[in-house]
């Protein structure tokens, strides 16, 4: 059983061995030298390394908007996907517009694409967000597939819903990254649930007793 979320030495950052606690992964020798092995596989040592010079470059100092376009230059991709909400239609925009200028080509396609109706996925009437209508079902499958089709080398994810992300991620033939995640209710900001755990949040996170 892994715990890292609630170690306390965090002596994987420190030059310390003798310090892992007993169920940590970094005693686990045989299968770290396998997983060491995957990083030789095709592009994923290239990936691994440009993502640390990406991070160690703009650490504090750049948005994630701009580390993806320094990951995107250092890997030598010309042709960015992005995978966008057809609410945020406006950001997609604002963010092709953004990759346009700094010299990138680029192919956006919205969640509704493919024109597919809920029905399809078995959604009754009275689960439709708003029954008695046609609603489109998220289409993340197709998303990938047509971005795919077009020859992208990087695929962005921008307001996806949860599991339609999931699936975009499991299809897509082009690497995946994300600029920002889905949470209607704390305007994409996810992480704003987990600050307010202990204070405002905590009764709707845990429950009262």
């Amino acid at each position: 059983m892994f715990t890292c979320a609630y170690c306390g030495i965090d002596a994987c950052e420190k030059d310390d061995p003798s310090k892992f606690p007993l169920n940590c992964p970094c005693l686990l020798k045989e299968e770290m030298e396998e997983v060491k092995k995957l990083y030789e596989e095709g592009d994923n040592k290239k990936l691994a390394h440009e993502a640390a010079l990406t991070e160690a470059i703009g650490y504090c100092e750049k948005t994630r908007l701009e580390e993806i376009m320094d990951f995107a230059h250092r890997m030598g991709y010309e042709k960015i996907g992005i995978a966008h909400c057809i609410g945020l239609k406006k950001e997609a925009r604002a963010f092709c517009d953004v990759l346009k200028h700094n010299g990138f080509k680029v192919e956006t396609v919205a969640c509704k694409s493919g024109y597919i109706p809920k029905e399809f996925i078995n959604i009754s009437d009275f689960e439709k967000i708003d029954p008695g209508t046609f609603e489109t079902m998220c289409n993340p499958i197709g998303q990938a597939y047509l971005l795919d089709r077009e020859g992208t080398d990087l695929n962005v994810i921008l307001g996806l819903c949860v599991g339609h992300d999931t699936l975009f991620m499991k299809y897509s033939k082009a690497p995946v990254t994300v600029l920002a995640t889905k949470d209607r209710v704390l305007a994409h900001n996810a992480m704003a649930a987990l600050y307010l755990a202990d204070g405002y949040y905590h009764d709707k996170l845990y429950g009262k007793k």
